[in-house]
């Protein structure tokens, strides 16, 4: 909680500050919620005042909140990448990925314009991720070669994307969405 710098945080202010980032991270849960320090302080039952010091900003706090999101399907990520399974792992993290944004795509149109570091290199890990499933996938030759290893990155990303932001209730559509997109990667036959 505190830099090699800084003096630790008093235990009020850690409390003040898991508060302040549970309400955050339900708030983000919650479809049509705008987030804003004021919603934050109300839903956690705190002062804006305490919310902002807590956290030194609502970039800050947003950013805590979102990262603290992602860190558990970005770790499952990883585990699917060491592993050995190939475009099944890829496969698998797909579905893994796109249940994670249908519960929290409402959210990505006010992230716009923030200052979110911890949240950005999660990201780019996620990216990184799914590049190396596509990588080993290729590699055993179950994607096909002759689509860039970088737009097939983008594409299941981009259509994960989509296809949470439209079925969010609807896991029979991701799985057809999903099976349509992987057998279009399959390598031709013959």
């Amino acid at each position: 909680m505190s830099t090699p710098n800084e003096r630790p945080l008093r235990a009020d202010a850690v409390r003040n500050r898991r508060r302040a980032l549970d309400a955050a991270t339900t708030l983000l849960a919650e479809a049509g919620t705008t987030l804003s320090v004021d919603a934050i302080a109300k839903r956690a039952g705190m002062g804006t005042g305490t919310v902002v010091r807590a956290f030194g900003g609502k970039d800050a706090l947003i950013d805590a909140a979102v990262a603290e999101l992602l860190e558990p399907i970005v770790k499952r990520g990883r585990e699917l990448r060491n592993g050995d399974e190939g475009l099944e792992s890829l496969r698998a993290f797909m579905r893994e990925l796109m249940a994670f944004q249908a519960a929290h795509y409402a959210v990505s149109d006010q992230l716009g314009g923030l200052d979110l570091p911890a949240t950005g290199k999660l990201r780019a890990e996620l990216v990184e991720i799914v590049a190396g499933m596509v990588k080993r996938a290729r590699e055993r030759g179950e994607i096909r070669d002759d689509i860039a290893p970088a737009a097939i990155t983008a594409l299941l990303g981009e259509t994960a994307f989509a296809i949470a932001k439209a079925s969010n209730d609807t896991p029979a559509l991701a799985d057809a969405f999903i099976t349509v997109l992987f057998d279009g990667l399959r390598p031709a036959s013959g």
